[in-house]
């Protein structure tokens, strides 16, 4: 589970990009900027969704399922460098689909 503590830690590494929101899911937290989920905490770990343009970004990417036969991302483990992270959030929202809009009930 993750800490409330990494949770605001790794916010205040995004503060600079605005936009970029968490919402609690199944215990973690998914990470949103703008409308599209662009990773998860999970353990106190930051993953970033999978895309090639974040894999050339990264060079030499880890890859990492969050929970058991699930699918892996980018295991981020550097959260330190703050403009690395930026840029990944950024070409990962720009290689990412739009959100399907949701049905309206009714």
């Amino acid at each position: 589970m993750t800490s409330i503590d990494f949770k605001d830690y790794i916010q205040d590494q995004c503060s600079f990009l605005g936009y970029v929101t968490f919402k609690k899911m199944f215990g973690e937290y998914g990470m949103f900027y703008k409308e599209k989920m662009v990773g998860v905490l999970a353990d106190n770990k930051l993953y970033i969704k999978p895309t090639d343009e974040g894999k050339s970004y990264l060079i030499q990417p880890q890859y990492e399922a969050f929970y058991a036969k699930g699918k892996p991302y980018f295991l981020i483990e550097d959260t330190d460098n703050r403009e690395s992270l930026w840029k990944l959030i950024v070409i990962t929202y720009d290689a990412l689909p739009m959100p399907k809009e949701k049905k309206k009930k009714g």
